[in-house]
């Protein structure tokens, strides 16, 4: 369609509407290269400002004015702000009509708010948006951060020429300004107020506060006028940095507020209380005495606050839904204290109740989610996914709080495509932003929406370079290894397609925000200490994994880059400036891990004088294990595969032979007498000594025994099922560490180096006969070792459906029981868990069966 169209257009040059028709079809097949657009990652530096220079004549010579309308004054300034023209941008600015249009469109006002930043121009900003408060009432909080920054200008280490009375001056004036119109909100609205403890605090940076107790007396007056509603809590947060005795008496002034509530509000009032007093918690305050003590009064005015509720609609939320989450933030805090699962089961339970009373709290879904995958009920976690009908965009910022690790409890090996049909149906936002962001972007230009265009075009870009995405298919490459029978055609498609997204300067657009932290701050939040296995993965881990699994898939596939560019059908992905100058891939996935690298996935010997928050590891040792058994293979095999491997005149000939056999025609440009010049069996070089494994190789399934023997004793279901499955490793916290997920995924690694040499002809012909007797041996190994495990997993499989776990687990909430829950809502829910820890152990136990039944010979 390109082609045509620019064929079209050479032939008539003159000819506006297909000149316009050959630009949008550019843009519908993002060559934005060819559509000349300045922004796009693959254009050079020098090449932008001759766009930008382009784009400057012509919008200057247009006969329309760009005042003519929003978006195409927006469109002049955006051009003059990107080179830098800034003089020209504030003549535009200081017309009539610049002013008419900043005070009527929200994009033109911002861009122009920079503008003026950029040509030192913070103090008139701070005028203008000091007159928009007061005369237009403009309650717009950049308006006030304008205030703000422009006050603290007078401060600045570089202006040497203001005195620090005229800076206090300004800052007097600006209090007084905020006063007044605090005032005259009143209750209405809570930025002024807001504005005023911002202006507090940044006094206090600058070191001009003389009044130590007035950043309380702020907060108090903050809390009396907005403590009745929901933003409360997180619009203090960030204020509340106090010294020992502003601390006491804010803690004072929080315990005075009345236990007791009739009304919604009041109720709102002493759960704002709550999250306050707990954000402020030391850690001797978070002792299992106290924290069993909030537990209880959380939940007891949980259930009392439902009364106020019992007349709301079923798809409106309770007023009391925050007391539960606070006490489902405590009960995870015990469990991290004493790594006692049971508060895990009492945090489930009454979240579950709690649903029942708001069918529609996202809040509670999200929470659950997070624990069923930490108790080994992934099937329950599934459940609450999908009942949150997570749409669109959605599936790439919210899709990693099912799907992180979700090869860790995947059953395709047995059949069950639960998880690996979760994985493809949140790719499909991936498909139709392809499909239909273009669109939206050639009807901007045609309706003329300009100010969108830039909008559309970063979206496009963080959603096609998803980090999610990749993690994502990543994650499904590993289920549809253990479903599907591994041939040099499934190595053949992984691997072109795991190149595509090796070089992507990945985004990480994903969401860790959205679920509520009640937590204190002198701890992790609640996310962080629900991370499966403690860690989450990123721009590391998934560098890791695909080194990891293109190495392999590399070595046993006959492609290389030029039968590819013969055989690919379709588009390349669009390259990035200066990708040329990078080494070959093959050169760099055998290169060892950057600093950058083992600083994500590594742990350093000085971890622990390291704060948990400054030092994320994304690798767990276990994984760690998994990749040097990986690269230690690789290495091993590198001079056999490379050796065997038929030259790439006689693939592409024999895939020229298979493809006319199909369909009836042959492959263009491909010389089929290759097949009869050369001879796979016949080599002019003698091959290469056999050597013996690797230790790392060798002992690397003999060691994983060894490691599941640890996690049996120590009776840890997640620990059992990660040996089985992929190498994972939690510190001492004895909850779902599934490492039984390290054999197969290291036996269908081995599968996927070895399949090459499993061909007798092929062994004899090359005199490789003691490298597969190494193989077998290995890989005999591996197998008796699994099996072990699978045996084992059966009977943890049974140990978790007695009777006897089942009382232990109903036992562990009798908080909830005591206050009233039904005892048969109770059972259910205990009964669903073990339901599901149930299916997960057996489905593990069965598809480790059948993978060695497959790959056994």
């Amino acid at each position: 369609m390109v082609l045509m169209f620019e064929e079209a257009y050479k032939q008539q040059p003159t000819n506006e509407e297909l000149g316009a028709q050959t630009f949008f079809a550019n843009v519908r097949a993002s060559h934005w290269k060819s559509a000349q657009q300045a922004n796009d990652p693959a254009t050079p530096p020098t090449m932008k400002t001759i766009l930008y220079k382009l784009a400057h004549r012509l919008v200057t010579s247009s006969p329309t004015p760009s005042y003519q309308s929003n978006d195409r004054f927006h469109l002049h300034l955006s051009v003059l702000q990107e080179l830098e023209l800034y003089d020209d941008a504030h003549k535009l600015l200081d017309s009539d009509i610049g002013r008419a249009i900043c005070t009527t469109s929200l994009s033109c006002n911002e861009i122009r708010r920079n503008i003026w930043r950029k040509r030192g121009m913070i103090v008139d900003e701070g005028k203008l948006a000091m007159q928009r408060i007061s005369e237009k009432h403009d309650r717009n909080w950049l308006e006030f951060l304008s205030v703000l920054d422009a006050t603290f200008s007078y401060f600045s280490p570089s202006d040497e020429s203001i005195s620090p009375v005229e800076g206090l001056e300004h800052v007097r004036k600006t209090k007084e300004f905020f006063v007044r119109i605090a005032g005259e909100d009143g209750a209405k609205d809570r930025s002024a107020a807001l504005a005023l403890l911002e202006l507090e605090k940044r006094a206090r940076v600058h070191g001009i506060s003389k009044d130590s107790t007035r950043l309380v007396i702020l907060m108090q007056d903050y809390f009396n006028r907005v403590g009745h509603k929901a933003c409360c809590f997180e619009d203090l947060k960030p204020y509340i940095e106090l010294g020992e005795n502003e601390l006491t008496d804010w803690t004072s002034f929080l315990q005075a507020v009345p236990r007791s509530f009739d009304t919604p509000e009041e109720l709102q009032r002493l759960i704002n209380t709550h999250k306050l007093l707990r954000y402020n918690l030391t850690q001797s305050e978070l002792s299992v005495e106290a924290e069993t003590a909030r537990v209880a009064l959380y939940i007891e005015q949980y259930l009392e606050g439902l009364k106020l509720g019992s007349n709301l609609l079923s798809t409106e939320l309770q007023y009391a839904d925050d007391l539960a989450l606070l006490a489902t933030n405590s009960l995870v805090t015990l469990w991290r204290i004493t790594s006692n699962e049971e508060y895990l089961f009492s945090a489930v339970t009454l979240l579950e109740f709690a649903l029942t009373k708001s069918k529609q709290s996202f809040q509670a879904r999200l929470a659950l989610i997070r624990l069923y995958r930490l108790l080994g009920a992934p099937s329950l976690a599934v459940d609450h996914y999908r009942a949150m009908g997570v749409k669109q965009v959605q599936n790439d910022t919210l899709s990693h709080f099912l799907l992180s690790r979700a090869s860790t409890f995947s059953l395709a090996s047995t059949g069950d495509l639960t998880l690996a049909t979760e994985c493809l149906e949140s790719t499909q936002i991936y498909l139709s932003n392809s499909q239909e962001t273009a669109d939206f972007v050639v009807r901007a230009f045609q309706g003329e929406r300009y100010s969108q265009i830039p909008e559309f075009i970063i979206f496009e870009e963080r959603l096609d370079n998803s980090l999610q995405r990749d993690i994502v298919k990543m994650e499904y490459l590993r289920m549809r290894l253990t479903h599907e029978q591994i041939t040099s055609d499934v190595i053949d498609m992984e691997l072109i397609e795991l190149k595509f997204i090796f070089d992507r300067t990945h985004y990480d657009n994903r969401d860790f925000d959205i679920m509520s932290n009640y937590q204190p701050k002198v701890s992790s939040d609640i996310f962080s200490q629900t991370n499966l296995l403690e860690k989450n993965e990123s721009h590391g881990w998934l560098k890791t994994f695909l080194k990891v699994y293109i190495r392999a898939f590399q070595q046993g596939s006959d492609l290389d880059d030029s039968v590819e560019e013969k055989l690919l059908i379709g588009d390349r992905p669009k390259q990035s400036f200066g990708e040329d100058s990078r080494p070959p891939l093959r050169q760099r996935l055998a290169e060892p891990l950057t600093e950058e690298e083992l600083a994500e996935v590594t742990f350093f010997e000085n971890i622990v004088a390291r704060s948990q928050d400054s030092f994320s590891p994304q690798l767990t040792q276990d994984e760690l294990l998994f990749v040097q058994f990986a690269r230690a293979l690789a290495e091993w095999l590198e001079l056999y595969h490379d050796y065997t491997r038929p030259p790439p005149n006689v693939v592409l000939a024999e895939a020229a032979k298979q493809t006319e056999l199909k369909t009836g025609y042959p492959l263009k440009g491909v010389d089929l007498a290759a097949l009869n010049r050369s001879s796979p069996t016949k080599k002019d070089e003698e091959p290469p000594a056999v050597t013996e494994p690797p230790e790392q190789v060798a002992r690397f399934f003999e060691t994983l025994k060894v490691r599941f023997d640890e996690t049996r004793r120590n009776r840890s279901l997640i620990e059992s099922l990660h040996v089985a499955t992929l190498v994972q490793e939690v510190r001492d916290i004895r909850i779902f560490r599934p490492e039984e997920l390290t054999g197969y995924q290291a036996l269908l690694l081995f599968v996927v180096e070895t399949l090459r040499f499993k061909s007798t002809v092929v062994v004899k012909a090359n005199k490789f006969g003691a490298l597969a007797a190494s193989l077998k041996l290995i890989r005999g190994g591996a197998i008796e070792v699994l099996r072990d495990i699978s045996s084992e997993l059966v009977k943890q499989s049974e140990i978790v459906a007695t009777q006897e776990n089942r009382n232990t687990l109903i036992d562990a909430c009798v908080t909830m029981t005591s206050r009233g829950v039904d005892a048969d809502f109770l059972s259910n829910v205990t009964q669903k868990i073990i339901d599901s820890r149930k299916k997960v152990i057996e489905g593990v136990s069965k598809g480790i069966e059948r993978i060695c039944s497959t790959y056994s010979k």
